[in-house]
C-alpha cells in the first residue's frame, strides 16, 4: 500500500500529513519554530523535524504545495526557506516528489479551485472522518495536499 506524505510549507508553522492509499492517517499536526531563533536555527529545526518523520515511514510519494506569489515579499522568502529544507531533504531521501499550486489542491479537494480555506478544511475533515477532531489548519491543509496525491 502506497503511503503519501503531504507538507504544507512554512517558516514558523509547517503542516504534515502521512496517509495511505485507503485514506488511513498514520500521522499529521506541525512543526513549529520560534521566531526567537535565527533563520538557520529555524531551518535546521525543520530539517531535523523532517527527516525524523521520514525516516519512521516509508514514503513513497511527497506532495507539497508551491510558493505563490505573495504580497507580503518577507514572508513568502521565509516560506521558501522552509521549502527549500524539505525539497533538499526529500531529494536526499530518494523520494519521489510532486509539487501542487493552491488551486490545484482546492479543485481536487472541493471541486473549485477557489474554494475557501474554510471549505477545504470541512472537506478534509470529512474525507478523512475527523469532523469532531480538533485539526491545526495546517494540519489540515497538509492533509488536503496528501489526499491529492491519491
Amino acid at each position: 500500500m502506497k503511503t503519501i506524505l503531504g507538507i504544507d510549507p512554512g517558516l514558523e508553522t509547517l503542516g504534515y500529513a502521512i496517509i495511505q492509499q485507503d485514506k488511513t492517517i498514520l500521522d499529521f499536526g506541525v512543526i513549529i519554530t520560534s521566531s526567537k531563533n535565527t533563520l538557520s536555527e529555524r531551518l535546521l529545526e525543520i530539517q531535523e523535524e523532517f527527516e525524523k518523520l521520514i525516516n519512521l515511514h516509508k514514503i513513497d510519494l511527497m506532495v507539497i504545495e508551491k510558493l505563490m506569489f505573495v504580497q507580503n515579499v518577507t514572508s513568502g522568502i521565509q516560506v521558501a526557506h522552509a521549502r527549500g529544507v524539505v525539497l533538499a531533504e526529500a531529494e536526499k531521501k530518494g523520494l519521489l516528489i510532486a509539487e501542487l499550486q493552491a488551486k490545484e489542491i482546492k479543485s481536487m479537494v472541493t471541486g473549485y479551485g477557489n474554494a475557501p480555506k474554510d471549505q477545504v478544511k470541512a472537506m478534509v475533515k470529512k474525507i478523512f472522518n475527523l469532523e469532531h477532531t480538533k485539526v491545526k489548519d495546517d494540519a489540515t491543509d497538509a492533509l488536503a495536499i496528501a489526499y491529492c496525491g491519491l
